[in-house]
């Protein structure tokens, strides 16, 4: 009776372990599945019909007509980053988009560190101007938390202001506020400035600005064909 009871406990716990098994490799399907969709997840486009990219130099060579043909109808091409950084691919970059027939636009990573009449400078010499652009874009997501000599949250607005207002001069249009959740988290940047909206999160619609929206990083690593790497796939509100 007693070796019974063993033999029968023991089959139970093989049945445990291979239960426990199965559901891990269950587990596990699930979750490359998941990866996979959501590498190569783009919005339905019957509900966003203008769809496209942000490209700069990280992203390698880019077939343009390639591009082009996987839906992409506009390109943002990173241009400049602070006081003096310039994205080294961005003059190939953006002919060859307006070349492909390509909406095209050029965005600046701002840095709350950096004055900012310098970094206005910066974009205005690195962008042509051109009414047919896209309105220009300005990427906030550095805090000034780490800057060298202490940066005030109303020096930060202040700052920031002064540089909009030289980039819209040279441009002829308002920028568009790239802001990512930690800025906005930090400054609240998007109940201050009466700009439209760039939110960044994958797969479901940001709300983290808490007003309306009017572009979307939906995927910040698209994998294709065109670039296995991962695209920067935008779309816009309708």
């Amino acid at each position: 009776m007693v070796a019974r009871k063993g033999r029968t406990a023991s089959g139970g716990r093989r049945l445990l372990w291979r239960a426990a098994g199965a559901l891990l490799l269950l587990a596990m399907i699930a979750g490359a599945w998941g990866w996979w969709h959501l590498r190569h997840w783009t919005p339905e486009r019957s509900i966003y019909p203008l769809q496209g990219v942000e490209i700069g130099v990280d992203d390698g060579e880019v077939s343009w007509k390639s591009l082009k043909a996987i839906g992409a109808d506009f390109a943002y091409i990173d241009a400049s980053a602070s006081a003096f950084a310039r994205d080294p691919a961005f003059v190939d970059n953006f002919d060859a988009a307006k070349a492909a027939g390509m909406q095209v636009g050029a965005l600046h990573r701002y840095d709350p560190c950096q004055p900012a009449g310098t970094q206005a400078a910066n974009f205005v010499t690195t962008v042509p101007r051109d009414a047919k652009l896209l309105p220009p874009a300005v990427e906030l997501d550095m805090l000034a938390d780490n800057c060298p000599v202490k940066v005030s949250d109303a020096r930060v607005e202040s700052e920031l202001m002064t540089f909009l207002n030289q980039v819209e001069t040279h441009a002829g249009k308002p920028v568009i506020l790239k802001v990512t959740p930690a800025f906005q988290s930090r400054y609240t940047i998007a109940h201050k400035l009466d700009r439209n909206l760039w939110l960044v999160q994958d797969r479901f619609e940001p709300g983290y600005a808490g007003r309306p929206w009017t572009m979307w990083t939906a995927n910040h690593s698209l994998a294709n064909e065109v670039a296995q790497g991962g695209l920067r796939w935008v779309v816009v509100l309708p």
